[in-house]
């Protein structure tokens, strides 16, 4: 029971260290503009261009791993980001520092969602949520008490000793791994079958626009919040880490809101909330720029939107299409860092040609826009998501996966391949909802389902020939 519990402990202290290593730039742009000798607009290219490669890399880190041990996979995540921060901390110039980033980052994004999988083998099927939520945690904790403490101890220390500091978590992180993990745990491998169903789904594909758009107006500000402060109401370091604390506590405070409220409300109403709360959080920002007090009130209220609504996104991207959900959150994972790249460039080019107060205002007009496309998706599916647990939709996803490859393997000709995925997602549905749940036999049923189908469409010679 403690090795278990130990684990999970590893797990989420090595999701803190991958949140804080992506966030970190955002802490100290000044030091780091100052100690380069470059623009904080230029700065900023660390944040901007971080997240492009963390959109590109999890999918096919996780496949071309997917073969190895969970145990040496984290542990060498973990200690490759301990090499680059230290190598970092070293960096003679912004070039450098650049090049460092971007090669940690390649394995770095890859650590959350293969860290809440290892989670899942960990613990009993009852316990699986929880084993999860606890790992996630580390990624909140990352922004609610790793960001805030980066920006006000920085401008003490300096950033080449702030990133040794996160560098030797980073080991402690890998040794907690090396020594807590158990042997042999392997994942399912990745499957990229299901990914083009995702993109001719209507439905799916407003919600994943929802994701970018909010996390690209959302990274126009957030990525700049210290220099904004500072240019605009003349802040101090202790002040900056103030608004960091608040829009943090805050956005742990509406994460464990959304979770109870999506209960009863459902998920669509949820993410209507959480998406008001960024939207009025912004636009407060936007309005008080150059009065400390409104723009601090205004990142609090945002804080209550910022991780609920990208919790909600992925219920909601469940609950339209559970056969699809290991594509559609895979994607959506994508389309989140997608969208900080490009909020991150809009501000970056913003900051650059002093247009400080039109970023709130842009930052607004992009949120804005993902609550009208939230408001196009109210019709979208929410029954499965609300039938069966999480657990339960994980499952079927994956069974969805293991039949869709075989049945393309051994009949890869088609005709009608949208049919062909609707029929499958509803006949292991209708299985589940029988009572079973053993994934090997649901997947076996489903073959046979298909292949049943293939006979049926094939036969030219029609039935009622056949009975008479």
């Amino acid at each position: 029971m403690f090795r278990r519990q130990f684990s999970i402990v590893a797990l989420a202290l090595g999701n803190f260290v991958v949140g804080l290593s992506i966030l970190l730039p955002t802490g100290m742009l000044a030091e780091l503009s100052f100690g380069l000798g470059v623009t904080i607009a230029t700065v900023g290219l660390l944040i901007s261009f971080g997240a492009g490669v963390v959109c590109i890399s999890p999918p096919l880190v996780a496949w071309i791993t997917s073969r190895i041990e969970r145990r040496v996979l984290l542990s060498v995540i973990l200690l490759w980001l301990a090499l680059g921060h230290m190598a970092s901390a070293f960096a003679p110039n912004f070039s450098s520092l650049l090049w460092i980033r971007l090669a940690m980052l390649a394995l770095a994004g890859a650590f959350t969602p293969l860290a809440a999988g290892t989670a899942a083998l960990l613990v009993s099927e009852n316990k699986r949520a929880s084993a999860i939520a606890s790992v996630l945690l580390g990624w909140a904790l990352a922004i609610a008490v790793g960001l805030p403490l980066i920006s006000v101890t920085t401008p003490q220390i300096g950033w080449r000793a702030a990133y040794s500091l996160v560098g030797i978590l980073a080991t402690v992180g890998f040794l907690a791994l090396l020594v807590g993990l158990p042997k042999g745990l392997k994942g399912a491998p990745v499957i990229f079958a299901t990914w083009g169903a995702v993109g001719r789904s209507h439905q799916l594909l407003l919600l994943l626009l929802i994701t970018s758009l909010l996390a690209a107006g959302q990274l126009v500000i957030i990525a700049f919040v210290g220099p904004l402060l500072t240019e605009l109401t003349g802040a101090t370091p202790r002040e900056i880490a103030i608004v960091f604390l608040l829009f943090g506590v805050m956005t742990l405070i509406g994460n464990v809101c959304a979770s109870q409220l999506v209960q009863v409300w459902g998920a669509f109403k949820t993410s209507v909330v959480s998406i008001i709360c960024i939207v009025i959080g912004a636009a407060l920002w936007a309005a008080g720029a150059g009065i400390y007090p409104v723009m601090a009130a205004g990142a609090a209220i945002w804080g209550l939107g910022f991780a609920a609504a990208t919790a909600m996104q992925q219920v909601r991207l469940i609950a339209a299409a559970p056969a699809l959900a290991t594509a559609s959150v895979a994607i959506n994972n994508t389309a989140l860092y997608l969208g900080q790249a490009i909020g991150s460039g809009i501000g970056s080019a913003l900051f650059a040609r002093g247009e400080l107060t039109a970023m709130g205002f842009v930052a607004v007009a992009l949120v804005a826009a993902a609550f009208g496309v939230l408001w196009l998706t109210r019709f979208a599916p929410e029954r499965f998501g609300i039938r069966f647990d999480s657990d339960t939709i994980q499952l079927l996803a994956r069974v969805f996966d293991r039949v869709l490859e075989r049945y393309l393997k051994n009949m890869p000709l088609v005709k009608d391949e949208t049919d062909l995925h609707s029929r499958l997602a509803r006949y292991i549905v209708a299985a589940a909802q029988t009572g079973e749940r053993d994934e090997d036999r649901l997947a076996a049923k489903g073959y046979l389902m298909l292949r049943s189908l293939r006979a049926a469409d094939t036969d030219p010679e029609p039935v009622f020939d056949r009975v008479v």
